[in-house]
């Protein structure tokens, strides 16, 4: 770059010409260094002349992925030409700020198809029908059009079923590939070394510091002696990931020796055995909250987990009467008496200050957790609490023992719910059978309560529009209780309805029947359901639009509600920060004019 160059930057403007295919020009936009660079890293005019010449080579390159080998990039900067004689000069004396105009035309031209599929080596006796040769290879067939994500993916996908038949040391090159340009034809050639076929010989683990070697081996997912597989010894790496005592695992696999075993060693990282946080939220309703916890992830060095969190609530909210505190006790045996079940201990303290009761108590409980499959897992334990609520000046004293059953299902693919789900369905379903003692006598009622949420890329159906940009979520939450009268359940064992977590745009626990100064009562059912449309705007950003609607029922009365609003989200490698504003359409007694919520992870 000239000096000059550096010290009169040249602005420019870029119009492109659609080719036709949304997806092609997308990919051609992102691929550009004249549009990433316009604004970031300024040059002179000579500096953008090249620049545009290597977009030239760069966007051909874009076509030819996507199989139109003989398309063309035309860029022009002012009407002209990149190799027209005088282009610099003339930029130069373009006058201060004024933009140059850039233009860039693609041209896709034919598009071509494969032709003849051939594999070079020797494929194990058998496997060339299993792969769908001599026709196809993998789902490419002769034919299909000649992208270059699909011919790497097919030769990728080859050497991966290799090595998972136990062809440990397969090699798959990438392929050539032959043009033919008259019949527009894209002829390839797969070379691959197949290897021996081996067993698995003895598994070292290295990198250990605090976790028993003896708790990682019962966790292991593949043995000495067992058929190499390259996805069960991966699927092994990520559940060992999945422990939580590891922040990074790497696996070594040695040469194979005389009996045709190979060696395999799983490097390990420990992750920082105690780590310590900070959260914080706020709506309008609650006011704020603020909390610490610290934990230590590897107790006894069997990925034993205790927590201890405090978390001050209530802080100045509409829907809040004074500051309370919610401080919990947690301990978590992992693989307790099997494979993939968790027993866990907790205790906690809670006081509530709601417009609806204030509530001061205490819990205990235990549970068993079972991992069931993939997506499903399953829940049973049983809960002690012992409760003060005062509500409407009278107080009551509660003991109640329940026995939760519960079940969940999650396809949403991700390692914490605080992530952004952008497909799959999140299901559960609790029931609680529980025996209350205190102001109503002795009497035993069943709570039920269920969710089911789902979440739709509108890229299946756009698939101009990329991946994960734009989803249409929705949840459908109820519960009943049965067994007892309103007023016989315990006020915090009624349903309530408003609030982030179910209505927005109405104060929390507002929706449903009120005593005559305005307070909830809370009832004996309660259904909402919620639908958002999110679009995320560049990397960080996006913004929600959303309706909520819902409301609780008891004997006597039913009250429902609809709520409208729009938030804004700040995307972190945590979750998005969540920033959401909702108005009722038809308020209530001491309902405000709108809400606004502000927290960590999407409102479902």
């Amino acid at each position: 770059m000239r000096i000059a160059d550096a010290a009169n930057p040249q602005p420019y403007g870029i119009e492109w010409t659609s080719t036709g295919d949304g997806a092609i020009d997308s990919t051609l936009k992102l691929t550009s260094q004249l549009a990433a660079l316009r604004t970031t890293a300024p040059v002179g005019p000579y500096g953008l002349i090249a620049r545009a010449r290597g977009d030239v080579k760069r966007l051909r390159t874009v076509l030819e992925s996507f199989g139109y080998y003989q398309g063309t990039i035309t860029i022009t900067i002012d009407g002209a030409s990149l190799d027209s004689a005088g282009l610099g000069e003339s930029l130069s004396a373009l006058g201060k700020g004024a933009d140059a105009r850039v233009k860039i035309t693609p041209a896709l031209g034919p598009l071509f198809h494969i032709g003849r599929i051939e594999i070079q080596g020797t494929l194990p006796k058998g496997m060339e029908r299993t792969l769908g040769l001599p026709h196809a290879l993998l789902g490419l067939a002769s034919g299909a059009a000649a992208v270059a994500s699909e011919v790497l993916a097919a030769g990728a996908e080859l050497q991966a079923k290799l090595q998972d038949a136990g062809y440990a040391t397969a090699k798959v090159d990438k392929p050539i590939a032959y043009e033919d340009p008259a019949r527009h034809v894209l002829n390839l050639t797969f070379r691959v070394t197949s290897g021996p076929r081996v067993r698995i010989g003895e598994i070292r683990i290295e990198g250990l510091r605090h976790v028993h070697e003896s708790f990682v081996r019962r966790r292991l997912l593949v043995h000495t002696g067992e058929l190499y597989d390259a996805a069960a010894v991966e699927k092994a790496r990520q559940d060992l990931l999945g422990l939580e005592v590891f922040s990074s695992i790497s696996v070594r696999m040695g040469a194979p020796n005389a009996r045709g075993r190979v060696p395999l060693t799983f490097l390990v990282r420990e992750s920082k055995r105690y780590g310590i946080g900070v959260s914080a939220a706020y709506s309008s309703d609650l006011g704020g909250s603020g909390g610490v916890h610290w934990s230590d992830h590897n107790v006894f060095g069997g990925g034993q987990q205790l927590s201890v969190s405090a978390t001050a609530i209530d802080l100045g909210g509409t829907a809040s009467t004074g500051v309370g505190y919610d401080a919990r006790i947690g301990y978590a045996i992992p693989d307790f008496r099997r494979r993939g079940q968790t027993l866990g201990f907790s205790v906690a303290a809670l006081r509530q200050t709601l417009q609806a009761y204030t509530q001061n108590g205490g819990t205990a409980g235990v549970t068993l957790t079972r991992q069931l499959s993939r997506d499903w897992s399953a829940t049973v334990g049983t809960s002690y609490e012992h409760e003060l609520i005062v509500q409407e000046r009278q107080h009551y004293h509660y003991d109640l023992l329940s026995l939760p059953l519960s079940a969940r299902f999650d396809s949403t693919d991700l390692p914490s719910p605080l992530l952004d789900p952008t497909h799959g369905y999140r299901l559960s379903l609790t029931i609680s059978p529980t025996l209350s003692s205190g102001a109503s006598g002795r009497q035993l009622f069943v709570i039920v309560q269920g969710s089911v949420a789902t979440y739709f890329d509108l890229h299946r159906l756009f698939p101009g529009d990329p991946p994960g940009r734009t989803v249409i979520a929705s949840r459908l939450i109820g519960g009943v209780a049965e067994g007892a009268s309103q007023f016989s359940l315990p006020p915090d064992q009624r349903f309530y309805a408003g609030g982030s977590g179910t209505v927005r745009g109405y104060r929390y626990q507002s929706v449903g029947p009120q005593f005559s100064n305005g307070d909830p009562e809370g009832g004996t059912s309660m259904q909402a359901v919620n639908l958002e449309l999110r679009q995320r705007v560049g990397e960080k950003f996006g913004f929600v639009l959303f309706a909520d609607a819902g409301g609780v029922a008891s004997a006597s009365q039913s009250v429902y509600r609809v709520g409208v609003g729009m938030g804004v989200r700040y995307y972190t490698s945590i979750g998005p920060i969540r920033l959401d504003i909702a108005v009722p359409t038809r308020r209530l007694r001491n309902s405000g004019r709108f809400e606004v919520y502000i927290g960590l992870g999407q409102a479902f």
